[in-house]
């Protein structure tokens, strides 16, 4: 009997070790596949002369969000909607307090914008963070309010596109006139042609993964989703805004968290919400998405003068490790 014990401990643990290393291995290549193909697909528009501008808002903005948005949809078809709904508030939470936080200490001076964000951008946020709660605090996220998603991501890409477009315009003015074509090979549309391939290849894995992990430890899909899965899926945002932080290039660090923030809840939950209706478990509703809901206030209050100091950003990391260490029972 004791030998039995053994046994089943040695396999479980040697189980979880084999997923967790599928899941790293399969994350890994979800977002190294979603940077080829951003780079490709970018290659190939301004090849074609697609407008920097256009290019800049559809393709680099959505293909940097599709590890969240293709792992979103393969959630669904494996009936895993906790995935889906924990990923979003998820990587909001870690998009504010970690990202955010980590780039204005890693900042040599205080994060500061030109752009003003209070009159439209910081709103769009806080605005759609609450279309969030209202839409799923009953539990439910159906077809209706999906494309209620759909509508809102539309009004904002709109918004991105003619804000864009009017900073395109000021920037011909005052440079010369540049080739708007950029040179690729055949090369480029097989690396397009892989990187899709692989993005849905991380993506199957990394959900795959995040199911049987939360049945050998008995975690629940969504816990895994909000924390594990969120922290992957942001690395991107991570890199990008800490780097842009400390080359001085605070409008980066700062629009890099909003325009993804914004995207994750009109983008993959509202894409995701028309395969299928999505149940929001209480584990979501009861801790994360009031924490989501801080993370934006707090936000808005901090970046509505244009700047983010150290100290706001220590603040923020410190609702972090509060909200890993709730989440897991440390605290």
């Amino acid at each position: 009997m004791q030998y039995t014990a053994v046994m089943f401990s040695i396999l479980l643990v040697s189980s979880v070790f084999t997923w967790i290393l599928i899941f790293i291995a399969s994350l890994f290549i979800l977002i190294k596949a979603s940077d080829y193909f951003v780079d490709s697909a970018e290659t190939i528009g301004l090849h074609i002369g697609l407008p920097s501008f256009i290019v800049g808002v559809t393709i680099v903005s959505i293909g940097t969000s599709l590890p969240e948005l293709i792992t979103a949809v393969y959630a669904v078809s494996k009936n895993a909607p906790g995935i889906v709904v924990g990923n979003a508030v998820g990587s909001n939470i870690v998009n504010i307090f970690l990202v955010l936080g980590l780039a204005s200490i890693s900042c040599r001076r205080t994060l500061r914008v030109t752009h003003e964000l209070i009159h439209v951008d910081l709103p769009l946020l806080v605005g759609s963070a609450f279309f969030l709660a209202v839409t799923i605090w009953d539990g439910v996220l159906t077809l209706a309010e999906a494309l209620l998603y759909i509508a809102g991501l539309s009004l904002y890409l709109l918004y991105t596109i003619h804000t864009e477009k009017q900073s395109a315009d000021t920037a011909i003015k005052e440079t010369e006139n540049e080739p708007k074509k950029r040179e690729f090979s055949w090369k480029t549309i097989v690396v397009l042609i892989g990187s899709t391939f692989f993005i849905y290849l991380g993506a199957v894995y990394t959900v795959e993964s995040v199911i049987k992990l939360s049945e050998l430890l008995n975690i629940a899909r969504a816990i895994i989703a909000v924390s594990v899965v969120a922290f992957g899926t942001s690395a991107p945002e991570l890199v990008v805004s800490i780097k842009a932080a400390r080359n001085g290039k605070s409008e980066i660090a700062i629009g890099n968290v909003l325009g993804s923030n914004i995207f994750n809840i009109f983008g993959v939950m509202g894409i995701a919400g028309l395969f299928g209706t999505l149940i929001i478990p209480q584990d979501i509703l009861s801790f994360a998405l009031p924490m989501m809901l801080v993370a934006t206030i707090l936000y808005f209050f901090i970046a509505q003068d244009r700047e983010i100091t150290q100290w706001e950003g220590g603040i923020l990391l410190l609702f972090y490790i509060f909200f890993i260490g709730k989440l897991f029972n440390l605290l």
